[in-house]
């Protein structure tokens, strides 16, 4: 089990990061940011935050037309903090979404990682 301390660490980690790219990256670089912040948010039980980096990823991966397995993860991500928020219907509505982006994913691995990571909503 986590620390308080270490809880807060992880969010300045993840901020940090994605502060950074936001500086000498590129689109990519901040819709990945954008996940991982909502990715520990969604961690630590925090729906709304989560959802609001999640939203903020998936805006930047379809207006930047980024890689397919960049929008499905940004999609995962807006599944993942709705089921956090508790939120059933729009969580499973997300999650279908998810499904159909995985599924049209090029490369295996990319797939497959995507994937594991839907496998694991807490629904």
């Amino acid at each position: 089990m986590r620390t308080p301390e270490q809880d807060d660490e992880m969010l300045h980690a993840a901020h940090a990061s994605r502060h950074h790219w936001g500086q000498v990256g590129d689109a990519k670089n901040a819709a990945i940011g954008e996940w991982q912040c909502s990715r520990v948010y969604a961690v630590l039980g925090r729906a709304q935050p989560a959802l609001h980096h999640a939203r903020r990823s998936l805006e930047i991966a379809e207006r930047e037309e980024l890689e397919d397995w960049v929008v499905a993860s940004a999609s995962e991500a807006v599944a993942r903090a709705y089921a956090v928020a508790g939120d059933r219907a729009a969580a499973a509505e997300w999650r279908a979404r998810t499904a159909e982006l995985v599924a049209a994913i090029r490369d295996p691995d990319d797939r497959l990682t995507i994937e594991r990571d839907l496998a694991t909503l807490p629904m």
